[in-house]
């Protein structure tokens, strides 16, 4: 063990330990979630310090070896060798502050030692007055869940693109497949199975299409602005000099916070991102809802659809196949709205220049982010992809839909088709039977009323 000292006083740390005095009071005080924060948000913490770094030494205020030992120390970090070193709990200080002194402490005990000092040496890379140089956690912490959620979008917007595009796909396929529509789980006007799948495909597509609005005010970030937002104690230029130096790292285009108070007050954009993400989720919650009606069965349900199957279903019934994969995707949509449940109340729970709830902000965020990717990934390429029409189901059920008088009502009129349905339900034949039975319409006629039953689409 080593002994270093802080304003409260002298507390060992484990010598082998890259972090500090102020890591080890944290371990000592909050061990509720029992997991700390996701390397997502520890590495954009890494990238805003480096940008920090940078910024300072361009303005003057950071000797170059200084700037070079605190960069090369953020390297490490960013290619994951210290991943071990960030064992701070979720629910911790409230604006994150453990984890910031966490990372400022693994940063300076890695600049030291590089630098031919010993892990703990304040005189020579300090933690507060040189890798938190011109920073407070309060702006910190919420640009670097920011930079997580930003940067995880990516790969997230590719995966529900992707997913969208084998619905189109299957749409394609499945364009002269007729069905029937149902409404209130009753039978409907008819549709094709086709028309189906490019709705479920719009709507994703415009699920895509929020995200990456809500995305774009992440980019807008408070790093600078110090304690409250004014920047206090940093020069005018820092601000701009730390964006131009992250838009560098990252290659990507960040923007300082048109206003500084904002962004240090309200996390309503990430508030406005996870709400977004929890609409996309419930999209995907509602196909895999219709996935499975479709497939149920297969001899006494709808079975208009056949899933992949992917597993054994039952334990105890033989040759039982289960939607186990829309199943899955349920479960993971479900936690996705419950992480943005905990981050709404978390962002509405600031308090006048601060909100205290960030750590379980960027927490919940960063793992949703993730479950949603790999759910897209999952649903796409083990269940979408794989299905395949029962079209003779489909046509059965379209020619006994109750939805088809809808469509005979025009050309036939309301009370013969009311006695045709009554005739259909005593004779047991279809509606279809029925019209070319007594010569109301030839074939060909009938099979183009039902053919434009469907609209322009099809």
């Amino acid at each position: 063990m080593r002994t270093e000292k802080d304003s409260l006083g002298e507390v060992p740390v484990p010598d082998a330990a890259w972090y500090g005095v102020h890591t080890v009071r944290s371990l000592q005080n909050f061990n509720v979630a029992g997991a700390s924060l996701p390397r997502e948000i520890i590495y954009g913490i890494a990238k805003l310090k480096w940008a920090c770094a940078k910024a300072n030494q361009s303005l003057g205020l950071l000797p170059v070896e200084k700037t070079e030992a605190i960069v090369a120390a953020c390297q490490k970090i960013l290619a994951g060798g210290m991943d071990d070193q960030f064992p701070i709990d979720v629910f911790q200080a409230g604006s994150g502050t453990s984890t910031n002194m966490n990372v400022n402490e693994v940063i300076a005990n890695l600049a030291n030692e590089a630098l031919g000092r010993k892990r703990g040496d304040r005189q020579g890379i300090h933690p507060n007055d040189d890798v938190n140089k011109g920073e407070s956690t309060n702006n910190v912490f919420p640009s670097a869940i920011n930079v997580a959620c930003v940067e995880l979008s990516g790969t997230m917007l590719k995966s529900l693109h992707a997913l969208a595009a084998v619905l189109r796909d299957k749409s394609r396929e499945f364009s002269i497949v007729l069905k029937s529509g149902r409404t209130h789980l009753q039978d409907a006007v008819p549709v094709t199975l086709g028309q189906e799948f490019a709705a479920w495909a719009r709507a994703l597509e415009k699920d895509a299409m929020r995200l990456q609005m809500a995305c774009g005010f992440l980019t807008e970030l408070g790093i600078g602005g110090n304690a409250v937002g004014t920047g206090v104690n940093t020069p005018r230029e820092f601000r701009l000099a730390i964006i131009r130096e992250l838009s560098t790292l990252t290659t990507k285009s960040w923007r300082h916070a048109e206003d500084g108070l904002e962004a240090t007050q309200f996390l309503t954009d990430l508030a406005g991102f996870s709400a977004a993400l929890r609409c996309a989720a419930a999209d995907v919650n509602k196909i895999c809802n219709d996935l499975r009606l479709l497939a149920s069965g297969p001899n006494t349900g709808f079975n208009e659809i056949m899933l992949p199957a992917v597993e054994p279903g039952s334990s105890i019934m033989p040759g039982k196949i289960n939607p186990s994969i829309c199943e899955a995707a349920n479960m993971a949509c479900m936690q996705i709205m419950g992480h943005d449940h905990t981050v709404q109340l978390a962002c509405a729970a600031g308090q006048l220049e601060l909100n205290t709830h960030m750590p379980v902000i960027g927490a919940n965020l960063v793992a949703a982010l993730k479950i949603f990717d790999r759910c897209c990934v999952m649903l796409a390429t083990k269940c979408i992809a794989g299905i395949t029409a029962n079209a003779e189901v489909c046509r059965r059920h379209f020619e006994i839909s109750l939805g088809l008088p809808t469509i005979l009502n025009p050309r036939l009129g309301y009370d013969r088709v009311a006695e045709l349905v009554k005739e259909s339900r005593v004779s047991g034949k279809t509606l279809r039977d029925l019209v070319l039975e007594k010569k109301l319409l030839s074939v060909a006629d009938l099979d183009a009323l039902l053919k434009s039953s469907t609209g322009p689409n099809l």
